[in-house]
């Protein structure tokens, strides 16, 4: 019986789940996932009030555009944008932001020094998770590099919010053509899962770059696809829950009054692990890739 318990905890030791916790833990996974969560809360305002400055002046009071990226966001993070339901922004308040007042200034600096920092402990945090040491290189260069990702960031979320809209549009015309029109169950449905899976494709992108390029790490592409797949296959599985798995945080009175930053900061924590585990099992599949046959 001992033998035969014996060999069940070795082979459990051996399979890839257990494998990639062992590498998230022995990293200190779960320290590093709290630290990048709450520089997330500062950089998440910072850039949303200069966003919606720039989006302001370039969309004007009222565009299709501006309200995809402003679905894509409230997807992304729920209970960030108050669109009637409750949150931590009112999106009215963020419509009026102005990018050329002295608010604007301070926020710019801010999301500046937050996105940079973020992406700099990302770095460390995700070639923690690869088996790699810190990088070597000129401070300004990597700070350069962490700006360039922050804004290109950006710029693919707008581009991901102008997809989304664009595909629904042709779905539209679509169902259109065929009977079906807006309201209908199908069209819905059909709507759902159109948005899903461009969500799907971006965080699939985000998380390759920042395995990729950000740790400045030779990854087989194997191992490169599969973490990525699976990281972005659970933050869709995080966003389509996102309301459950926070809706605890106000249901209890004593943490009532703080119940949208808890909850803010618990969905953070939920991302940036999710984040380090797909990393984890990135490194861990290149790492039997490139292992020798035994």
């Amino acid at each position: 019986m001992k033998a035969r318990l014996a060999a069940l905890i070795e082979w459990a030791k051996a399979t890839r789940p257990v494998r990639v916790w062992s590498r998230f833990g022995g990293a200190n996974g779960m320290l590093l996932a709290h630290g990048l969560s709450y520089q997330s809360i500062f950089a998440a305002f910072a850039a949303l009030w200069v966003a919606f400055s720039i989006i302001g002046l370039w969309l004007g009071a009222s565009s299709p555009l501006r309200d995809a990226v402003v679905d894509s966001i409230a997807t992304a993070v729920p209970g960030l944008i108050d669109q009637g339901e409750g949150g931590a922004i009112s999106l009215d308040r963020l419509l009026s932001a102005q990018i050329l007042g002295w608010t604007g200034a301070v926020a710019a600096l801010g999301l500046a020094w937050t996105s940079i920092s973020w992406f700099g402990a990302a770095r460390s945090a995700v070639r923690a998770m690869l088996g790699q040491a810190d990088v070597r290189q000129n401070a300004i260069v990597l700070k350069l590099k962490d700006a360039a990702l922050a804004l290109g960031f950006g710029i693919a979320l707008v581009v991901s919010a102008a997809l989304s809209l664009f595909a629904t549009s042709l779905l539209g015309i679509a169902l259109d053509w065929i009977g079906i029109g807006a309201g209908h169950p199908v069209a819905d449905a059909a709507s759902r899962i159109v948005g899903l899976l461009v969500a799907f494709g971006f965080d699939l992108a985000v998380l390759i770059a920042l395995f990729s390029v950000l740790s400045a790490t030779r990854l087989p592409r194997g191992a490169l696809v599969q973490g990525a797949i699976g990281g972005a296959l659970a933050l869709g599985v995080l966003k389509a829950l996102g309301g459950l798995l926070l809706g605890g945080a106000g249901s209890n009175p004593l943490l009532a009054s703080f119940a949208v930053i808890i909850g803010l900061l618990i969905w953070f924590n939920l991302i940036c692990m999710v984040l380090l585990l797909a990393a984890a099992w990135t490194g861990e599949t290149a790492q039997r890739d490139v292992a020798p046959p035994e």
